[in-house]
């Protein structure tokens, strides 16, 4: 099964606050990450911290570590779609 990254409106807001160097490291990871995400890959980064499940008011969302970046998304099966509605810094992503 493919998975395809879609973003929501406010991310391109999030990516202005971030410097272009940054930016294109966020972009290219998150290239890697959706050519090979699948369910182990998945487990693999979980078991790494690289991934994490969000609890409260974030809760079915996952947050993916990238230096000192966290993306938020959420992954909607049955249209294949990795959804990433939040990318900042670590000290700010949450609010």
């Amino acid at each position: 099964m493919k998975w395809k990254l879609k973003f929501a409106q406010s991310v391109k807001q999030d990516l202005k606050k971030i410097n272009p160097v940054d930016t294109e490291m966020i972009f290219k990871s998150l290239e890697q990450f959706e050519q090979n995400f699948d369910e182990a890959y998945e487990k693999e980064l979980i078991s790494s911290s690289k991934i994490k499940k969000l609890k409260g008011e974030w809760e079915g969302f996952f947050r993916l570590r990238l230096r000192s970046y966290r993306v938020i998304y959420e992954k909607i099966g049955d249209e294949v779609i990795i959804l990433v509605v939040r990318v900042a810094h670590r000290q700010g992503v949450y609010k």
